[in-house]
């Protein structure tokens, strides 16, 4: 597999938010306002994309070597855990609007299965360490474009004429199954 196909089709069409359903928490909490998903867009690549590069050297260098493979998912965690605490301290200090609009779903990237689910599926797939790099490169990038698709779309329905049975979670739902189904048709693209 070339380094492209992989990034694409992390980024579209095994996107995990809307074909693997990897993510969810964040993608309907935090998709409410354009700015907002894009900070969280913006957190999950730099987690992902680091994450990505530190588990698959991990494990390629420190688990295979001492044949501690079955920790695989411990050591990633820890990982996960260490970045994210690291960007809540930046962002704490750094653009503290922005951490406060996060609020509760910056933590919930800790525990964002998309996150752990880039590292796993590299080491299942038996990527290069540069193959992972990039692997979680298109795959944060396609949750950063879910995301802000979606934050998108719920600005505009705000200001819709939607029947009141169908207004909040409802609709929000149906979008993302419309959106999930729109990039089904990433899966016909060959190279």
């Amino acid at each position: 597999m070339s380094l492209f196909t992989i990034l694409f089709y992390a980024a579209l069409v095994n996107n995990f938010v809307l074909s693997q359903f990897l993510g969810i928490c964040p993608f309907l909490g935090v998709s409410k306002k354009i700015q907002t998903a894009a900070g969280m867009g913006g957190a999950v690549i730099f987690v992902i994309t680091i994450s990505s590069t530190l588990t698959s050297v991990l494990y390629q260098f420190l688990l295979v070597p001492w044949h501690l493979e079955y920790l695989n998912t411990i050591v990633f965690i820890l990982v996960i855990a260490a970045l994210v605490q690291f960007v809540e301290m930046f962002l704490k200090k750094k653009i503290p609007a922005l951490y406060e609009s996060l609020g509760v779903y910056l933590p919930l990237i800790t525990t964002n299965c998309a996150v752990l689910g880039v590292a796993l599926l590299s080491v299942q797939n038996e990527y290069t360490i540069l193959e992972s790099v990039v692997n979680g490169i298109g795959a944060s990038v396609g949750f950063f474009l879910a995301i802000v698709l979606m934050a998108g779309i719920r600005e505009k329905l705000e200001s819709s004429n939607i029947p009141q049975v169908l207004k909040g979670t409802p609709i929000v739902l149906i979008t993302a199954g419309l959106m999930a189904i729109a990039f089904c048709g990433f899966g016909g693209v060959s190279f």
